[in-house]
């Protein structure tokens, strides 16, 4: 009961303004919105710029109107970029909270042009830090609160005391913060 018999509606919104309400009607598919299934749709609008958001929802009729959507994934055919809106969520009145519209944000990574770069910092910093979490090391993590440490054995015992000093010969202090 994922899928939905009810008129689905999608409005999307760019840099540039938006589509306003449309109705989803001629998908690929011969049966649409089906549990599982993956739908295609046109929808023809001015170019929006850059897409940040979406809303999409349905108006509730039918039998089985109850909806559980996965992600949308919008493809614009001029700058060939792919725009994804997660939301693994159900659009159903007796199901989650409710809601039978959802306000879904881009996560792809055509809105963070710099993520590609972050994504190489992340590695490069692993790569030179992997060494502290090797079997046999003993983390500390410095608790500022309690200005005590928070030690992770090799056991998998966690120490959560707040120890001022380190009983231990071989440590690697990791800094976290908030």
């Amino acid at each position: 009961n994922a899928g939905t018999e009810a008129d689905v509606y999608i409005s999307v919104y760019g840099e540039r303004g938006d589509t306003g309400s449309r109705q989803l009607r001629r998908s690929q598919k011969s049966k649409k919105f089906l549990k599982g299934q993956t739908d295609t749709f046109a929808v023809e609008a001015v170019h929006l710029g850059h897409l940040y958001k979406i809303v999409i929802g349905h108006n509730g009729l039918g039998s089985g109107n109850g909806w559980f959507l996965d992600k949308v994934v919008i493809k614009d055919p001029i700058t060939d970029l792919d725009y994804t809106f997660l939301c693994h969520r159900w659009l159903d009145e007796g199901q989650d909270d409710g809601n039978i519209a959802r306000e879904l944000t881009v996560t792809d990574d055509s809105m963070f042009p710099g993520r590609q770069e972050l994504e190489l910092k992340r590695e490069e910093t692993w790569a030179a830090e992997k060494w502290k979490f090797q079997k046999g090391n003993t983390l500390q993590f410095y608790n500022r609160l309690i200005r005590g440490f928070v030690c992770l054995s090799p056991d998998s015992r966690v120490n959560a005391l707040g120890d001022k000093k380190s009983k231990y010969g071989k440590v690697f202090l990791v800094w976290m913060y908030a």
